[in-house]
């Protein structure tokens, strides 16, 4: 399940809420408004057209009906329109489960002041409807058909139109799979492409010094061949300093692979963990006279996870900052409608705006003059972090110079 605005969402009312999504629908109206919507799926127009040939009624209409609102998803005899809940008839009696079979609307109390009997909206008399319920017995919406004259219903057609409304909630539903296939397979394509750019930077990442250890190594069985064991040890200092920079490579690369996987939540002090990340970056924070402000929130999230993306953001504010100007770095925090939302902000280089979402991406680099050697992966790491909770990460800038990386965790923090 999932939550929006303060209620849950089941699974039902998820397939519900992608029909919907599915057809392109307008902004949700107020009370009173009535608003065209765009014909249906080619399968649902079908059978809307085989209910008004069945019941042998002038309009016939698939409707979906929300907390709020009731949608008409396909129509025949009519334009599709969408209403408020209270305006429509569908809504009345729909989550009973039962059929509606009205000879005359407008000699039924629950009827007879609705504006769509009345003459406000319309003077419709005959009405049936069937509730279209999934196999565990929600209600999604109904099957209507409705006309000026009175009118009767045979119990063959009645039967008819729940036969039909047990194919429109196969079709939604169908339809609802249907569209998360295609999301999954995009989702796939696209992740396939990241893999193969992130393989061809890395292999690219670590073709150079792999080829720089190679020829140190031979310069050194030359020099040992010769009797030059001087510039062999100078050969071997590098090999072992380029083979370290590979390994902290590869130890980055690892780090990053099991990145948000199993995330243990628990209850945590924002201005405990930044405490702990500073005394953690000792060295780097002393040598460099950072300065880091920290506000306090209570929140829930991995303490592992939150840990790495902490020290990754501080540690960029202190490695990326100005030459000859102390990082002043700031880290803000507040409860917003979707959770917890973090901001690191700092006095640095800054990020330009062209750059900011392609830093977001694993093993990319800006290369920009005075920026120290590093893997790409930090703000990638982050970025990854955040997804993970449910939330993302967004890059800004500060007035005057520095950057703000803002952290949303999402509904559960």
């Amino acid at each position: 399940m999932r939550t929006t605005g303060g209620s849950v969402l089941t699974v039902n009312e998820r397939v519900r809420d992608a029909v919907l999504a599915g057809v392109g629908l307008p902004v949700p109206a107020g009370p009173g408004a009535l608003v065209a919507l765009p014909m249906g799926s080619e399968r649902l127009q079908n059978l809307v057209e085989l209910a008004r040939t069945v019941c042998e009624q002038p309009v016939t209409a698939i409707n979906i009906i929300t907390e709020d609102l009731q949608y008409q998803v396909a129509s025949a005899g009519m334009e599709p329109y969408m209403c408020s809940r209270e305006d429509s008839m569908c809504a009345v009696n729909f989550l009973s489960g039962r059929p509606t079979v009205l000879e005359d609307a407008s000699l039924d109390p629950r009827y007879s002041n609705n504006p769509f009997v009345d003459g406000r909206r319309g003077s419709i008399r005959f009405y049936a409807s069937v509730p279209l319920v999934t196999d565990d017995g929600f209600v999604l919406g109904t099957l209507c058909a409705g006309a000026r004259e009175t009118g009767q219903l045979s119990d063959p057609q009645l039967r008819g139109l729940q036969i039909l409304a047990a194919q429109i909630v196969d079709v939604l539903e169908l339809e609802h799979r249907a569209r998360e296939l295609a999301d999954a397979l995009g989702e796939a394509q696209r992740s396939n492409g990241l893999l193969a750019e992130f393989a061809g930077r890395i292999s690219h990442d670590l073709r150079n010094p792999l080829t720089s250890i190679l020829g140190y190594a031979e310069l050194g069985e030359l020099g040992a061949e010769d009797g030059h064991s001087v510039d062999a040890v100078e050969y071997f200092r590098i090999v072992g300093n380029t083979g370290r920079r590979m390994l902290s490579m590869v130890e980055d690369v690892l780090a990053f692979s099991t990145t948000g996987g199993d995330l243990r939540p628990a209850r945590l002090s924002l201005s405990s963990m930044v405490t702990d990340v500073v005394s953690d970056l000792g060295a780097a924070v002393e040598e460099s006279g950072a300065v880091i402000e920290c506000a306090e929130l209570k929140f829930l999230a991995d303490p592992v996870q939150m840990r790495v993306l902490l020290q990754n953001l501080i540690h960029n504010a202190i490695a990326y900052r100005r030459p000859g100007i102390p990082p002043v770095i700031r880290i803000a925090a507040q409860r917003g409608d979707g959770g917890a939302v973090l901001r690191v902000t700092d006095n640095g280089k800054g990020i330009a705006a062209a750059d900011r979402e392609r830093v977001l991406d694993p093993l990319v680099r800006l290369h920009r003059a005075g920026d120290p050697p590093g893997s790409g992966l930090g703000l990638a790491t982050c970025a990854r972090i955040a997804a993970a909770f449910g939330g993302r990460l967004e890059i800004g800038s500060v007035p005057g110079a520095g950057t703000m990386v803002t952290v949303h965790l999402g509904p559960e923090s």
